[in-house]
């Protein structure tokens, strides 16, 4: 077993130039660049480890952190989390200026790996420039912000840490439940650190999408509850762009009638014109997905947390007791709202509970309902295009 003579910070440009991200197609790098702003905890470190490996892993420079991080996020997101990008900063403002991003990140599962620098582990200069010092707390550090709105933090004090935290940080940043920012806090003397790493650690790692299937007993539950309705309706929301799963969304609307609506994170999970779908829902929703929520019998919450403004506050679809599905990969999010939990991607959850539900579909009175609604709604939204085109 070879191994090679790296610093820190070299070890981490590699490692993360090495990780790919499985397509249809092509693999493709699984880290698209790292937005930077360098300063005095990661110029000489990261910034000379990732000077040398430009043409492997870009970097961008940018005038703020938490614009750096936020562009990060819209990347994460428009990938549909197959992709992502890095964030290194100084510490003290740059670094506590991700923390608002971060907690971004964090409450809507977007994957976000920060490097922000670190004061000395070995502390020889104490204090560094800009570094928070806690008279009860030796090794405090601004980057301590970031440990709530972080699905995995941790502080690297010796180079061969990284063998067991740079695994760790990518098993979060493309694990569909665990998904959400990745902290490592990064001293800055150990940043140019050196350690003869395992050449092995660095060879190139294909990410695939972790498929989860839901369990015999839930889907049963959820096709009895279903076949139950009168009224059914669906919330899609941006796990069924994660999980991939438009085309058997599509399926399910189509082959049992139920009226689609949308979140601000789903939106385009079904096509504007499909004929099930009645637009976004809740505060900035439509009238039609209101109404209909107002009036179902029984939601189907796909992929979605179900926040405040698509819930209107916990009461667009609760006046009417309407029994609550919760289609979701995280368990904590399937179970919300006392919702009947279906854990599972939103792709395998579909396709299992349209074989369950065999040839059942909603009365042609509500399906006929939601499309009259609809129809309505799309005029109306014409009439307001027309008007301010012409203003």
């Amino acid at each position: 077993m070879g191994s090679v003579r790296l610093t820190a910070a070299q070890a981490i440009v590699r490692y993360l130039a090495a990780q790919r991200s499985a397509g249809e197609g092509d693999d493709l790098p699984l880290f698209a660049g790292v937005w930077a702003i360098f300063g005095h905890g990661n110029v000489a470190g990261l910034g000379e480890a990732l000077y040398e490996a430009r043409s492997e892993l870009p970097t961008f420079r940018a005038h703020n952190e938490q614009s750096m991080a936020h562009a990060a996020i819209g990347f994460a997101k428009a990938t549909h989390r197959r992709r992502m990008m890095a964030v290194t900063t100084s510490i003290g403002p740059g670094a506590t200026n991700l923390v608002t991003a971060a907690a971004t990140a964090h409450v809507n599962r977007l994957p976000l790996l920060l490097l922000p620098g670190d004061v000395f582990a070995g502390r020889g200069p104490d204090p560094v420039l800009q570094q928070l010092q806690s008279p009860a707390d030796g090794i405090a550090s601004v980057n301590d912000c970031l440990r709530p709105v972080s699905r995995y933090w941790d502080r690297i004090t010796r180079p061969e840490q990284l063998l067991v935290a740079l695994p760790e940080a990518m098993r979060v940043l493309t694990d569909p439940v665990e998904c959400g920012p990745v902290t490592l806090s990064l001293p800055q003397d150990v940043q140019a650190e050196a350690y003869d790493f395992p050449e092995h650690f660095f060879a190139t790692r294909v990410h695939r999408v972790r498929r989860i299937a839901p369990e015999r007993e839930a889907v049963e539950a959820a096709a009895e509850a279903l076949r139950k309705a009168e009224r059914p309706l669906i919330i899609a929301g941006g796990g069924v762009h994660y999980a991939a799963a438009w085309d058997e969304l599509d399926a399910f609307a189509t082959a049992h009638g139920v009226p689609v609506a949308e979140t601000q994170a789903g939106k385009g999970s079904l096509s504007w014109d499909h004929a099930q779908q009645v637009g976004s829902i809740g505060v900035t929703g439509s009238t039609a997905a209101n109404v209909l929520a107002g009036e179902a019998d029984l939601v189907l919450a796909i992929g979605t947390r179900l926040a405040d403004f698509t819930t209107a506050s916990r009461t667009l679809f609760e006046r009417s007791g309407a029994t609550l599905i919760g289609l979701n990969v995280t368990p904590s999010d399937a179970h919300r709202h006392a919702a009947l939990p279906l854990v599972a991607g939103a792709a395998e959850g579909l396709t299992a509970l349209s074989a369950a539900l065999g040839s059942w579909r909603v009365s042609e009175a509500w399906t006929a309902k939601a499309s009259d609604l609809a129809s309505r709604w799309n005029d109306t939204v014409d009439d307001a295009t027309a008007a301010s085109n012409s203003s």
